[in-house]
């Protein structure tokens, strides 16, 4: 599905930083920018903590052999600090993608998360068969729900008891964004 565009870097100039590919020079900011509670509360299980190298290690391989959907590294102060990506669909739902990301807490609460989210999504409208981009987030997390806001997300949906989180049952929050045809 990928073609050479896919390992694009996008700048984020008014935050001095850029999307890009990742890299396994990454693995020490990873580790440090990743190994928070507070992050892992709002992702799913697969995303452990603590976060160790082998956890960073890990994910690094399953970057470098990724061919079907788009993970770049959210890189600011030349490091790191974050991750956005997009999970292209199939069969019925193959014009829809799901994005996800989370940020470093020293880079909360300044715009980056809201910038990278919109300048993803129009990169995905412009060069993918995409007409729909949805994120799910939980209700607990109000500050990611705001970010979808801020980027052009619509609230669709309130989806009770949906997660299992921390021995926990929780609502979450789909949002969606549609491409204007």
């Amino acid at each position: 599905m990928l073609d050479p565009l896919l390992s694009p870097t996008l700048e984020l100039p008014q935050w001095q930083a850029r999307l890009r590919p990742w890299s396994f020079a990454d693995a020490p900011a990873l580790v440090e920018y990743a190994n928070n509670q507070r992050i892992a509360q709002n992702l799913r299980d697969t995303f452990p903590h603590p976060y160790t190298k082998q956890d960073a290690e890990f994910y690094l391989c399953l970057m470098a052999d990724q061919q079907r959907d788009l993970h770049l590294a959210i890189e600011a102060d030349g490091n790191a600090v974050g991750s956005i990506g997009v999970h292209f669909k199939t069969d019925v739902r193959r014009r829809s993608a799901e994005i996800g990301y989370w940020l470093g807490q020293p880079y909360w609460g300044r715009g980056l998360a809201t910038a990278a989210v919109q300048l993803v999504s129009n990169y995905v409208f412009a060069h993918f068969d995409v007409c729909r981009l949805y994120a799910v987030v939980f209700e607990s997390n109000p500050a990611s729900a705001r970010v979808l806001e801020k980027a052009g997300f619509e609230l669709e949906a309130l989806m009770r008891k949906s997660v299992v989180k921390d021995k926990g049952i929780l609502n979450s929050l789909l949002y969606a964004k549609i491409k204007e045809e």
